[in-house]
């Protein structure tokens, strides 16, 4: 029954973190915004501003998500140590596995919560937009450039966030040679604008009959989504539009029969395309977003005070500037070279498992 014991010492040590947590988390206030909100709703008329009502809920849910995940990890820290006392007086160590692996999952959950109260970037409670690129190398880059989009649709299911997409062009061979899709939650930009910059593969290529290894690089660039059109402001004359037809593979992703669009912001060389939408206005308006997300994007990664003083950034998709190397052969090992974080499970991580480089980057900057 040692073992218990030990762990009721672990939960009583863990408790003060709750009420620290609770304090951050600005629990009180989320409440009584919740009720002004609530209360905004069920007034009459409060409908008939569609667009206005969406972002009240929007935020209703938000808030109420914060308060419910808190209480859940006060729940599970109860019933934790409710299972060690129930354990030490019947002399029952049968539960011990299952408090082994709920208090690892609390540890975890708690540091996760934690984080996100380090999420104070103007855009960080946004929705983030992810586009990615394959570099140089044909049909083995663009395979790595679709398993990069693969792990970044496991980790949104991980975590409960919905992914649309909203641009996707077939590679030649096999993968994608681009992709743009929305992941659509509260902090999703917080959370992910650390994956931003250029991502390392080493393995054997399947596409190699000689079965050598190679070296592919794939780019990913992280924006936030802007819901708010004043926040970043598109003039038409900064603006170019084309419209061409739909290229590539096709099948669920693509629209085969209607206008793609192209947009170029001519004062920073910034293209930005769609085509995977039914109509032309629905590009455009994705194209738009895409914009306006990767304005907003450079704007807080270059600390720039106005837009105006963006210029063109381009990504160099080649050795040197990688964030994260992925090593298949001769060993396995995922390295994010920024903090040194690794992670010898390549299996979890190609499968959505990016937290621990997520959190170590975010303490990073925390302590930067």
């Amino acid at each position: 029954m040692l073992e218990f014991d030990e762990y009721k010492v672990k939960l009583n040590n863990c408790k003060p973190e709750l009420e620290v947590l609770r304090t951050a988390l600005r629990l009180e206030a989320a409440q009584k915004e919740i009720e002004e909100l609530e209360a905004a709703s069920a007034r009459d008329g409060f409908w008939n501003d569609v667009e206005k009502s969406q972002q009240v809920q929007k935020r209703l849910k938000n808030l109420k998500d914060k308060v419910e995940n808190f209480d859940r990890l006060c729940a599970s820290w109860d019933d934790m140590m409710t299972m060690c006392e129930m354990a030490i007086e019947e002399n029952d160590d049968s539960m011990l596995p299952e408090l082994q692996q709920e208090f690892e999952e609390y540890t975890q959950k708690v540091e996760s919560t934690r984080l996100s109260t380090l999420l104070t970037g103007e855009y960080d409670a946004n929705n983030a937009i992810l586009t990615f690129h394959a570099g140089a190398g044909g049909t083995e880059a663009q395979d790595w450039a679709s398993m990069l989009y693969r792990m970044y649709n496991m980790w949104a299911e991980r975590h409960g966030y919905k992914v649309k997409v909203m641009d996707y062009l077939d590679g030649d061979e096999a993968g994608i040679k681009s992709a743009t899709i929305m992941i659509e939650g509260e902090n999703a930009y917080g959370f992910l604008k650390s994956e931003h910059g250029i991502h390392r593969l080493v393995r054997v290529s399947p596409f190699d009959a000689a079965g050598r290894r190679h070296t592919s690089f794939a780019a990913v660039e992280v924006m936030p989504e802007i819901a708010n059109d004043n926040e970043i402001e598109l003039r038409d004359e900064d603006i170019k539009m084309d419209v061409y037809r739909s290229s590539g593979a096709g099948g669920q992703k693509v629209n085969k029969t209607s206008s793609a669009v192209r947009l170029t912001h001519i004062p920073t060389g910034i293209v930005v395309s769609s085509q995977v939408e039914r109509s032309h206005f629905q590009n455009l308006e994705n194209c738009r977003n895409m914009l306006r997300a990767r304005l907003a994007e450079i704007k807080e990664r270059e600390h720039l005070e106005k837009i105006s003083d963006i210029k063109g950034v381009q990504m160099k998709i080649e050795w040197g500037s990688q964030i994260r190397s992925y090593v298949f052969m001769p060993y396995q090992l995922v390295k994010d070279h920024r903090t040194d974080y690794e992670n010898g499970n390549i299996d979890n991580v190609m499968n959505g498992d990016l937290d621990g480089f997520i959190n170590a980057f975010l303490s990073m900057s925390a302590q930067s």
